[in-house]
């Protein structure tokens, strides 16, 4: 096992992460900056040996992660998180569904509200939400003359805010991993189930994002480059497009609407069935049957699904399997990420980060501005890696022992560094969502970068607001309050705006 905290922790404990940090932005791959990071603690800890320093990081720091019954549960559940994802995106049951329910769409406004349903059906995946919405609403958000790009606005807003805010799917997983580390180590009387649910409200950003599109739609209000996009739609122009064969449609022959909703349906009756007794979703669970339940509801999903593919001559129970064993093998980097985040936060306690870090806020950091400081940096980490999980892994180490430090809203900070990575990422030009969300609305990365921008910005700002008063009160109602600032922002805007 790792060493004890060295004893006089200083400035030196957060080279390793500032090292992840820094490779992280320049190479635009967190796994690579978090490996590097990793080893050069260990050459801090061991002593300057680079093949010493290999077999002690593998034999003391990796296989530990591994061997823990917490974390090995939480890698198998991911596995079969994703080979369920890969037959729901692979089955072609969106399209069908989304197809079922064109005949109701004929104004603009029933299109850009429908496209963001749809995002929203599409919760388990937010890899999905592009690939599967956007190819689905293309052709009728052209022929309603509704630029691709608020389209691929509509997908991004619909693809990480959606799948953030969803605790048993593959972020919050993930999240909770992350959490479950650090309270273990602050040895808080609460689980990473619990922790994640009271943050919920705290996530400022992603629910922003989701409530501002159909707002959008609604009060018929666009501004910056989104608003040029848009006449130029209205008008019948061209605007800067990808080739629509660039982007295969993931569908099958025979799909139907019930590939999506039964699935689901049963994911849903299993996890009230399995853990209703025990509390769930309100009531605090073990995270042990948490994860079993949450495994058994997957597996009963996916094989609903290959079922009804069989069923209706879709898809064959071989070729199911092979799609499901290859959307396990997809969450690799991700298990990997997680397994090096993991080994990253023993390896800062070890160093003492987590006391120095605690040090430093407790003297130069007020408790109400920490979770506004959380966010920022958070957002600049994401924007710069375009990575909102890598971001995640490294400052939810850093922001939860300077919370516990310094008695500052637990929740909120927490919420803090998920609005934060999720801003960033919102933002950034070499974001994944962002390039996919491009792709699905056969739009230009850089067309919708600059007219998402503007949009992301204006959500980002009421985030200060909201976390400088979340910070103060730590209560709920910042949340409905910033909802209820935008809307009726939304309106004066209307309002004042010149008319067409």
């Amino acid at each position: 096992m790792p060493p004890e905290t060295l004893s006089d922790p200083g400035i030196i404990s957060l080279f390793p992460v500032a090292l992840a940090l820094v490779l992280s932005i320049a190479s635009r791959n967190v796994i690579l900056g978090l490996f590097i990071g990793l080893f050069t603690g260990v050459l801090l800890v061991e002593g300057f040996s680079p093949i010493a320093g290999l077999t002690l990081m593998v034999r003391d720091y990796l296989v530990p992660q591994v061997t823990d019954s917490y974390n090995a549960g939480v890698l198998v559940l991911l596995a079969f998180i994703g080979g369920f994802v890969a037959l729901m995106e692979k089955s072609g049951g969106g399209a069908a569904f989304a197809a079922r329910v064109m005949r109701l769409i004929t104004t603009r406004v029933r299109l850009q509200v429908s496209a963001w349903l749809g995002g929203i059906l599409i919760f388990f995946s937010d890899l999905g939400t592009p690939l599967i919405v956007g190819p689905t609403f293309r052709p009728l958000a052209d022929s309603l003359r509704i630029s691709r790009a608020k389209l691929a606005y509509i997908i991004d807003s619909t693809a990480s805010p959606v799948a953030i805010l969803v605790p048993f799917i593959g972020w919050g997983v993930y999240i909770m991993g992350l959490l479950n580390q650090q309270i273990e180590s602050l040895g808080l009387a609460v689980n990473d189930y619990a922790l994640l649910i009271s943050a919920l409200p705290f996530q400022l950003y992603a629910w922003l994002a989701l409530v501002a599109v159909p707002l959008l739609a609604i009060v018929g209000v666009e501004f910056g480059p989104m608003r040029r996009a848009e006449d130029a739609a209205r008008a019948g122009g061209s605007e800067q497009q990808v080739n629509d064969s660039a982007l295969e449609q993931m569908t099958l022959a025979n799909a139907k609407p019930s590939f999506v909703w039964l699935p689901l349906v049963v994911l849903g009756a299993t996890l009230f069935w399995v853990l209703g007794p025990l509390g769930f979703p309100f009531g605090r669970v073990s995270g042990s049957d948490f994860r079993a339940g949450l495994a058994t509801a997957y597996l009963l999903a996916a094989l609903t699904l290959v079922a009804l593919m069989a069923f209706n001559r879709a898809q064959s129970p071989l070729r199911s399997l092979q799609v499901y064993l290859e959307g396990m093998s997809r969450m690799m980097q991700i298990a990997i990420m997680l397994l090096l985040a993991w080994a990253m936060g023993d390896m800062m306690t070890t160093l003492g980060a987590d006391e120095f870090v605690a040090t430093l806020v407790r003297d130069n950091v007020a408790a109400w501005s920490l979770p506004l400081l959380i966010f920022l940096v958070s957002c600049a980490i994401s924007f710069a890696t375009g990575s909102s999980w890598g971001t995640f892994a490294i400052m939810l180490p850093l922001a939860m022992p300077a919370a516990f430090a310094i008695d500052a809203p637990l929740a909120v900070c927490v919420g803090a560094v998920l609005s934060g990575g999720l801003f960033g990422d919102h933002c950034s030009p070499i974001s994944e969502t962002t390039i996919l969300s491009s792709a699905g609305a056969g739009s230009e990365v850089f067309d919708h970068f600059q007219t998402q921008l503007p949009y992301a910005l204006v959500n980002g700002v009421l985030c200060v607001l909201g976390f400088i008063a979340a910070g103060l009160s730590g209560s709920v109602i910042v949340l409905p309050a910033l909802l209820l600032v935008q809307i009726v922002g939304l309106l004066t805007f209307k309002r004042l705006s010149p008319t067409k």
